[in-house]
């Protein structure tokens, strides 16, 4: 079993991007009216105050068109865009690939550290969390899959707001809230606090983005997209169990004005339909522990690949073994005496 541990953060990030796993669904039963079918055919459209790929996006990385019969994966990215000049481009500051294999009918989700230090076509190396930023949605999806040793098709972003929408609409969540929960967040009139109580609970929208925004306690981000993972997981049951497919309609239009993606609706539909039949074979944070390293950049920590081979490896092996319900981990950080990892906005 892999290992992984924390270290402080100095950023605050936006909780999972959920919302690719979800649209998923939704396109399922975009046939059931037309302002369905609306709202999700304006999901690939541009939105300028979602301020994600600000610059023109370099064609050459737009990935291959999935064809229906080989895997897909979709890249859930989650920004925070408080606080952005007009020119400026959101972060991804929570990385999520969803993986499905249409043959094996099988579903696995990844988290990755968004301190990870890698190459970035055309701009050197730096963290992976600012590929977005740096080239938009193809440069990003370039990057995260080259390490992951993946072809990523599709990508969904969202940000605070977005989240928030989509746990509402949905009536909230029940989670067991592993420990008690709390910070005070003074920017924005401390909007986006957090305050729970250990146990299960019903969490609404502002309560489960303070869920997977937590990073105080010693698992630090490591133990964030753990969090993430394990919200995605209880929504993505909550919407599966058909327990309001009335109700599409209203979710529908709650999130699309903050979720911009490069899925179509029959992109969509065709997603929804694997995604039914497939069965979620276990999550995992990618690179796992024993691949990393701490390193000093320029003053800044980051989290540095030891074998980029291996991490391929290890995405591989996860997806051919499909008989774990889960391999999550958790340990020990990479001791390199490079401080404490994070930093940035």
């Amino acid at each position: 079993m892999r290992k992984k541990t924390a270290r402080s953060r100095k950023k605050w990030i936006i909780g999972v991007s959920i919302t690719a796993l979800i649209l998923m669904l939704f396109g399922y039963f975009g046939y059931q009216g037309f302002g369905v079918y609306h709202a999700l055919d304006g999901l690939d459209q541009s939105k300028d105050e979602l301020q994600i790929g600000a610059h023109q996006e370099d064609e050459t990385m737009k990935p291959e068109e999935w064809t229906g019969t080989e895997p897909v994966n979709i890249l859930l990215m989650g920004g925070d865009n408080r606080g952005l000049n007009k020119n400026e481009s959101a972060r991804s500051d929570s990385l999520l690939v969803v993986s499905m294999n249409p043959v094996t009918k099988q579903a696995r989700l990844f988290s990755v550290l968004r301190d990870t230090y890698v190459s970035i076509a055309g701009h050197d190396e730096g963290r992976i969390n600012t590929a977005l930023a740096l080239g938009g949605p193809n440069l990003a999806m370039k990057t995260v899959g080259d390490l992951l040793g993946l072809d990523i098709q599709y990508y969904v972003y969202t940000d605070f707001e977005g989240f928030k929408s989509l746990i509402d609409a949905i009536g909230g969540v029940e989670l067991d809230v592993e420990k008690a929960m709390n910070y005070t967040d003074n920017a924005d009139g401390n909007r986006y606090d957090i305050h729970l109580k250990k146990g299960l609970q019903k969490l609404d929208g502002t309560n489960a983005l303070g869920y997977v925004r937590f990073r105080h306690d010693a698992m630090s981000d490591f133990a964030r997209t753990e969090r993430q993972r394990k919200l995605l997981a209880a929504v993505a049951d909550k919407l599966k169990s058909g327990w309001n497919l009335t109700k599409m309609k209203p979710i529908v239009e709650s999130v699309a004005p903050y979720v911009q993606s490069n899925l179509d609706v029959s992109d969509m539909m065709e997603l929804a339909a694997l995604g039914f039949k497939s069965q979620m074979a276990g999550s995992a944070q990618v690179p796992p522990m024993d691949l990393l390293e701490g390193r000093k950049v320029h003053g800044a920590s980051v989290l540095a690949v030891k074998n980029e081979e291996e991490v391929h490896e290890y995405v591989k092996e996860l997806l051919e073994n499909n008989n774990n319900a889960n391999d999550s981990d958790a340990g020990t950080a990479p001791d390199s005496g490079a401080g404490v990892v994070g930093g940035g906005k």
